[in-house]
């Protein structure tokens, strides 16, 4: 790994960019096969699944008897590990439920918020190298507590022309409504555009790679909303001599072992605990079955020193990490100033995979920095704020006179006109 000693302020940016493509690289393609879903539907559809997952087959959508194949495929242990889990993200999410907001701001007007579900929502599910049937759970359990109506779910197929069994099983229990096999710009296109078999949806949610990422983000121009702009995994991990370098170090490469763009970071004030970990990090990374693609993604990745807690804080707000692990001898200081991070991990015992699977947090969080202006999926992505106000006519009379002198001042005299026709109204008596 790249060891970094007390890098200076100025230095940070470049020593923290993300291993990903740029966007004009990608873009391209992306613009290309959005125009061609959206003018053939289906056969574009078709077509790029063919070209880039290897299969062809006469029907995108999953049958009732694939399902059912499906859960009767998936192991029992895995069964009742995937019910835990999604028992706990039920606790969770069901408890950021908020309620009706009402006040009258002044006598007779009255205003008030309410919550209500956005109605068709997509869920890209990764199934490439690692079939991500966890991001299920994360998706589409909020989206029914929130009430959505109809819960699109797109995962590309294996070279047989299937969807991971887990996958389906975890669809299945949580209520999506339709699964779809296809993958890709394609699944993303014909979310955003419908086609003969893809439902058009509202919002768009799930992580992927820097393709799906782009076109997420394509998806918007056409009104179309996303969580966030989700791209390959990062993991930032500050430490001392508190941590154990073996644990540290499989926080590490559990998010190295992603994709070969993940990006990992350890940063310390202990030069002792980054030289246990990085030899730790061989110990560890010879035993992985993914072993060649964790390699690459440490490669991207840095063990930075700085001298204390307040340098590295500020590091770490800079880059904005995805998931966030503490364990120092100081942890409240960085768990009370942080200010950009997806999610927070604490102390030895709080693996990052607990937040990926169990413990009833989401797991679908801002990247690339996107922390410093995204929350991570919770109840709200799935729900609308719309508000209210009724006025009668003691609340017209009482601001009636405001919204008059407001309204001519911005030369709106339509808008005043509104106002004065009541307030002559009740003053009539009428």
């Amino acid at each position: 790994m790249n060891k970094i000693y007390n890098p200076k302020p100025e230095t940070w940016s470049a020593i923290l960019e993300r291993p990903t493509k740029t966007v004009d690289d990608i873009e391209l393609t992306v613009k290309e096969i959005f125009k061609e879903v959206q003018k053939k539907g289906d056969e574009a559809v078709a077509k790029y699944t063919s070209i880039f997952d290897g299969v062809t087959f006469e029907n995108l959508e999953v049958s009732q008897q694939e399902i059912e194949n499906a859960v009767a495929a998936v192991p029992t242990e895995l069964k009742e590990a995937i019910q835990l889990a999604k028992s706990n993200i039920e606790k969770f999410h069901a408890a950021q439920k908020t309620a009706k907001v009402e006040v009258e701001t002044v006598e007779g007007v009255q205003c008030w918020q309410e919550k209500r579900p956005i109605q068709k929502i997509g869920l890209y599910i990764p199934g490439g190298t690692a079939p991500l049937f966890s991001t299920v759970l994360m998706l589409a359990v909020p989206a029914n507590i929130a009430g959505c109506k109809e819960i699109v779910l797109c995962s590309p197929p294996d070279k047989k022309g299937n969807i991971n069994p887990a996958i389906l099983y975890a669809a299945n229990l949580c209520g999506v409504t339709k699964i779809l096999k296809v993958g890709g710009i394609q699944a993303i296109a014909g979310l955003t555009f419908g086609t003969e078999t893809i439902p058009k949806v509202y919002k768009i949610f799930g992580p992927g790679n820097q393709f799906v990422t782009v076109a997420k983000q394509l998806a918007t121009q056409f009104g179309v909303a996303i969580d966030m702009p989700a791209g390959p995994s990062e993991l930032l991990v500050v430490a001392d001599d508190a941590a154990d370098p073996a644990f540290v170090a499989s926080d590490l490469l559990s998010q190295a072992e992603h994709g070969t763009d993940s990006q990992v970071i350890l940063v310390s004030t202990s030069k002792k605990l980054i030289d246990a970990v990085e030899e730790e990090i061989q110990i560890q990374l010879d035993q992985l079955p993914r072993k060649a693609i964790a390699e690459k993604a440490i490669a991207n990745s840095k063990l930075i020193f700085v001298e204390n807690d307040t340098i590295a804080l500020d590091l770490i707000n800079e880059y904005g990490p995805e998931h966030f692990i503490v364990c120092t001898t100081n942890d409240d200081f960085y768990i009370d100033q942080i200010e950009n991070a997806g999610s927070v991990f604490i102390g030895n015992y709080t693996p990052e995979s607990a937040g990926d699977y169990a413990s009833g947090t989401n797991h679908t969080l801002p990247t690339n920095g996107y922390a410093k202006n995204y929350s991570g999926v919770n109840l709200d992505s799935f729900t609308k704020s719309m508000t209210f106000q009724k006025i009668s006519e003691k609340g017209i009379q009482n601001i009636g006179k405001a919204i008059e002198v407001m309204a001519e001042a911005e030369g709106l005299q339509a808008h005043k006109n509104a106002v004065t026709l009541r307030l002559k109204a009740i003053k009539d008596g009428k």
